[in-house]
């Protein structure tokens, strides 16, 4: 059983890799064998060390993901280090938050180029590259609670997010002809910089806390499974899926 969530000798490129979730996920993935390709716009000092400590191989390339400059040279890049590209996960992402009514043009261009346009041509080009290699491969996106969900205050971030949902099943229809999945995760409320207001907002996040039935914040760790899973063989049959590791939030 366990060959089946074996990644020896994979190729995983994460995108905003540097601290948690994509960190998380990406040392998730060297522990069950692949080599590492960082992708964001600073330096891993941190998850080199611990790529490598665990004997696997890991290269960052730099990137500012608000555009797609850079994304034939990402794919270029790992080839030509490592050989090949059979994982991609596509964390990187950012929100803004405003009243609709305040909302600004830039503040959704800004979200939606990172969080949906990126996504999309990165998985198209590591997509192209993985038909070429003739081996099948894994892309995995990262979607939100408010992918199912409307939130308030984060009209870009919501509709991106919805976006990868839909995105995510439009892929994996057009790709498993060549053995590609297709699939997403969707965090709940967890432990990062992005929600860092609302852990500190003690009233807003005992709200919070008290709606998971896991009755805790989510940690990086927390996405290891999901991620190890959805790149591994062990989810060769199951494509265009998103699925939720959010301590139970959309069971309530």
């Amino acid at each position: 059983m366990s060959t089946l969530f074996d990644l020896k000798e994979k190729v995983a490129i994460v995108t905003g890799a540097r601290k948690g979730l994509g960190f998380g996920m990406a040392e998730g993935l060297a522990e069950a064998g692949a080599n590492v390709v960082g992708v964001g716009p600073i330096v891993m000092p941190e998850l080199e060390k611990s790529v490598t400590s665990l004997g696997r191989k890991f290269l960052f390339i730099e990137a500012d993901l608000t555009s797609q400059e850079r994304i034939t040279a990402i794919i270029e890049e790992t080839v030509n280090q490592f050989g090949g590209v059979d994982i991609l996960v596509n964390n990187a992402g950012i929100i803004r938050r405003a009243d609709l009514l305040d909302f600004t043009e830039k503040d959704w261009d800004d979200v939606m180029n990172i969080n949906l346009k990126t996504v999309f041509f990165l998985s198209q080009a590591a997509a192209r590259q993985m038909k070429e290699q003739g081996r099948g491969g894994k892309i995995i996106s990262i979607a939100s609670m408010l992918s199912f969900q409307g939130g308030i205050r984060v009209p870009s971030y919501t509709s991106s997010k919805s976006g990868v949902m839909g995105l995510t099943k439009l892929m994996a229809n057009e790709m498993a002809k060549f053995d590609i999945q297709v699939n997403a995760i969707a965090p709940g409320y967890m432990s990062t910089d992005n929600t860092e207001a609302l852990q500190k907002d003690q009233a807003r996040s005992k709200e919070i806390v008290g709606r998971i039935p896991a009755a805790r914040w989510g940690m990086p760790d927390d996405m290891k499974g999901a991620v190890i899973f959805l790149a591994s063989k062990a989810s060769d049959y199951v494509t265009g899926h998103t699925l939720a590791v959010d301590g139970g939030w959309l069971s309530r």
